[in-house]
């Protein structure tokens, strides 16, 4: 498995740009916390505990709970409540998430030097 040091990223709000889908019980338990964001598009999903998500960010915006300042605000406040998908990325599953190249700034400056090398 490859090894990303999400520490040296320079823009370490870059993977809320789409949000995440959380397990419906811990969704009830970040509202009580009473943080500005919010939650949308509840599913049922066999793989989460409850049997059904809920997202993050509405459509393709970024993060509800993503502060002004880049930070996540339910990781401010209760690290343990932060949903289990934001703490495993870029991972998902125990390897690399598809999203991660589309998201994370260390595979994305990877890429670009394969790429410069080939030509």
């Amino acid at each position: 498995m490859k090894k990303i040091d999400c520490v040296k990223c320079k823009q370490q709000d870059s993977c809320c740009d789409f949000g995440a889908w959380v397990d419906l019980e811990e969704a009830k338990k970040i509202l009580l916390l009473g943080l500005k964001g919010d939650f949308y598009h509840l599913e049922r999903d066999k793989d989460f505990p409850s049997g059904y998500r809920v997202g993050t960010s509405y459509e393709d915006n970024g993060c509800s709970f993503l502060t002004p300042e880049g930070l996540c605000a339910i990781h401010k406040v209760d690290y343990s409540l932060k949903p289990a998908h934001c703490k495993e990325f870029p991972y998902e599953d125990k390897k690399l998430s598809p999203l991660a190249s589309v998201l994370c700034p260390v595979l994305k400056s990877k890429r670009k030097t394969k790429k410069s090398k080939k030509s």
